[in-house]
């Protein structure tokens, strides 16, 4: 059975307001999402639940285009939400289009 879900872009805020490496956990039609920059200043967004325990991947280490759950440390793609490593094809978590702005804005 195919789902559909209506996605709605949400303003993220200012790109520079998200630090590299780091994260900004905001809310959307179908729940919290985290929204990343790399060093490279590439933004990712995925929901923000780890596939594993539910973990907060927002509060996760980012490392090269992947986050590491602060819970068990699994490793996780920001390109397709998979799951990375030993885990690969235990789980993943939607992985979501982001983009930034010549504007300066960053949306998910």
């Amino acid at each position: 059975m195919n789902a559909s879900v209506i996605i709605r872009w949400v303003d993220v805020g200012p790109s520079a307001e998200v630090a590299r490496q780091s994260a900004r956990r905001v809310e959307s039609n179908i729940g919290p999402i985290a929204v990343f920059r790399t060093v490279e200043d590439e933004y990712y967004a995925v929901l923000d639940r780890c596939p594993h325990k539910g973990g907060p991947l927002s509060e996760g280490i980012v490392h090269g285009r992947a986050i590491a759950c602060p819970l068990h440390n699994w490793s996780i793609s920001l390109e397709t939400g998979e799951a990375l490593g030993a885990d690969a094809g235990k789980g993943c978590t939607a992985a979501c289009r982001s983009r930034s702005r010549t504007t300066g804005f960053c949306w998910a």
